[in-house]
Parts: C-alpha cells; structure tokens; sequence
C-alpha cells in the first residue's frame, strides 16, 4: 500500500516558482559544533573516563605510587533508523506540474517535486534527529536516549531544580546554572549552556529591557551569559538547560554520507508497478563523559 498522499495544489498557468517548503529545524547542535561527532561507529565504541586524586605529593628519595587512578566506561551504541515511504506516480497526474512528467503512461514523478520530496526527507529526518539529541528516549518509535534521558539517570550529574522560564526569570535562572558549574570546569574553552528556543527568547527580550540589545534589532549576535557561551538547542524541551564542555558530548554514528544520501527508486522497471520509494537509512545516538562535569536545570 503507497503511502497515503493528498494533492492540494492548483493550476495556474506555466509553472512559475518552486515548490515552497514550511520551515523546519535543521541540525543544529551537529551543525554548529554544540557536540563532539563520532562517525563510524559499526556497533558500540566504548568511551574511557579517568579520575585522579591529588596526584601532587612530597618529594622523597624513593618512587612512591600513593595517588590514585580510576578508569571507568561509557559504552556509545548508536541504534539504527530508517525512512520508508512509496509514492504512486498516477496520483501527480493530475497535478499542475503534471506536463514535467511526460506525456507517456511510462511517466516519472515530476522533477521539480524529486527534488522537493528528497529536500522534505532530509529536512524531517534533520529535524527529529536534533529532537532525539537532546530529548529523545528510546523506548519510543524512531528516537533513541537523549541527553536529558541520560543526564538525568546519572547520579554524577549536577541537578539544579528549574521552574518555568519567563523573560521575567530567565536571568536569575541562568545565575543558577552558572553557580553549580563546577570551578574546573568553568575556564574551560568549549563550556556552553545549551538552551531551548523558547528560552533564548526569553533571554533576548530580557536583554532588550535592560537596554543591553535593540529591541528590534536586526540578525544574529552571539549570545552569552557572564561570559559563558549560549548555545540553543531547537532540540531541548523547554524549561531545561545544560551546561558542559561540547567535548563531554558525544554524537556516535556510522557513515555521516548516510544521512545525506535519500534514494528515490522507480519502481516500473523492478516490479512493473507506478511506484516511486524513498529510502533513508542511518545509525545515531549520544553519551556522555564525566557526569559530574555537567550541569541539568530541569
């Protein structure tokens, strides 16, 4: 049975513009460097984690090994997904841009809208792998475990309980999450918090009553909060923040080609049908190193 389609569109004289697509979330934890990728990860890699006690001691005439080290483990096991959808060509038909598929019952799916569909998958696929980063839980169809999930099951982690974020509070809130950033940490080049949309809203518009930003500024500043880099993470659910080194963040996957690959396969030659599939497939999921380096308000 084909995927269920409903054509909608209307004719309009020649065809004057291309398809328009609604906005979506892109990758943006993994397009920005808000995580430490590992690309070709067949089946589990193991991520190694040493602690040291005061390793500096008193000098003395004989080699002494008083200190202590502690080498424990992370296993990072990306799951495997897939997009499957088929597509009969006779529904586009009837379609306004039905002349690019040809005039013979031998027909293709309009190129225009390949392009379009192919465009929509890997956008769709972009946006839910960015939800899954961060908030994902693996029991559910499609996601594997986020780093919330996974944050919040390790007892290393330092907790901040959170509340609902307002324009009113955000600041206050954010003070919070940087106090319980721990000292170590704090000077390190990569630390962030990773904020959801909706609370960089909030930050902005509390900027802009404190006269520190335009309110009706124009583009894109970099933000941070008492020198700590902000990073929003479309994909963090809202009323959570985080704090940690992007390098403490881990994203593990096979071949990234294959998140960037969608086949559109026509059927007619194969099984004689008026088919056209689409097929994605790819492997994601996310650890976390030292648990308490990290920082959850939630």
């Amino acid at each position: 049975m084909a995927t269920t389609t409903s054509i909608t569109t209307t004719y309009a004289g020649e065809f004057a513009g291309e398809y328009i697509a609604a906005a979506l979330l892109s990758g943006v934890t993994l397009s920005q460097g808000g995580v430490s990728i590992k690309p070709n990860i067949k089946f589990k890699e193991v991520i190694k984690k040493m602690a040291l006690d005061s390793i500096l001691k008193d000098a003395s005439c004989d080699f002494d090994p008083t200190s202590t080290v502690t080498l424990t483990e992370r296993i990072l096991q990306p799951e495997e997904f897939q997009v499957n959808l088929q597509l009969c060509k006779k529904d586009f038909r009837q379609d306004w841009d039905a002349q690019s598929m040809g005039f013979s019952q031998y027909d293709n799916l309009p190129k225009r809208f390949s392009d379009f569909l192919i465009a929509q998958v890997a956008a769709k696929v972009a946006q839910k792998v960015e939800q899954n980063i961060w908030n994902g839980a693996t029991a559910n169809a499609g996601e594997f475990d986020g780093f919330k999930t996974l944050l919040l099951a390790d007892g290393d982690v330092v907790d901040v309980s959170g509340t609902t974020l307002s324009a009113s509070n955000i600041i206050a809130e954010l003070g919070k999450v940087v106090d319980a950033i721990p000292s170590a940490v704090y000077s390190k080049e990569d630390v962030k918090i990773y904020l959801p949309t909706s609370a960089a809203k909030f930050y902005i518009q509390a900027q802009a009553a404190l006269g520190y930003r335009e309110l009706y500024h124009v583009g894109q500043t970099e933000m941070n909060f008492q020198g700590v880099p902000l990073f929003t993470a479309p994909g963090l659910a809202a009323d959570t923040m985080v704090a940690a080194e992007s390098s403490n963040l881990f994203f593990g996957t096979g071949l990234l080609n294959d998140w960037q690959e969608v086949k559109l396969i026509d059927m007619a030659d194969i099984d004689g049908s008026q088919n056209v599939r689409v097929v994605l497939r790819g492997s994601a999921g996310v650890q976390h190193g030292i648990g308490s380096d990290i920082v959850l308000y939630s």
